[in-house]
């Protein structure tokens, strides 16, 4: 598993280097890890605020590479 924000960054070579499965498993973990954080800041118990921020990235750029390689699989 891919560490986001601190440890290991998640860049979009890492991301298209994984295997369509990886991909959609690491997008759920993070959305499941966005709310827990979400519920987190609303409750004032949020610890690290900018966890948030890179893992909305991570999302966004997964979803952009899954979107970019739909595109090129209908174009063909």
């Amino acid at each position: 598993m891919v560490k986001v924000a601190g440890r290991q960054r998640l860049n979009a070579k890492t991301i298209r280097n994984m295997k369509p499965e990886d991909r959609a498993k690491l997008l759920d973990d993070l959305r499941k890890e966005l709310l827990r954080l979400q519920s987190q800041r609303s409750r004032g118990t949020l610890e690290s605020p900018g966890r948030v921020r890179a893992i909305r990235r991570a999302v966004a750029r997964i979803l952009t590479i899954m979107n970019e390689e739909a595109k090129t699989k209908t174009a063909k």
